[in-house]
């Protein structure tokens, strides 16, 4: 994907991956019920769910696994 940034491809990419997410200069949008709007990567919620893991692995499993 890189490689095919530098020769001035560009790409329309639907996902969760935070990683994706990350790519440098990457444009988010967020489609929800009030619209389509630009997002900065660290308001995505992929990128705070994944955080909070990370930082917390044990707390976060119990909030997933709650009934």
């Amino acid at each position: 994907m890189h490689d095919l940034i530098e020769n001035d491809s560009q790409f329309v990419i639907a996902t969760h991956s935070p990683i994706l997410l990350a790519y440098p200069d990457a444009c988010i949008y967020q489609f929800t019920a009030q619209g389509i709007s630009q997002i900065a990567y660290e308001e995505t919620e992929h990128f705070r769910v994944t955080r909070d893991f990370l930082a917390d692995p044990k707390r976060m499993l119990r909030i997933l696994m709650e009934r």
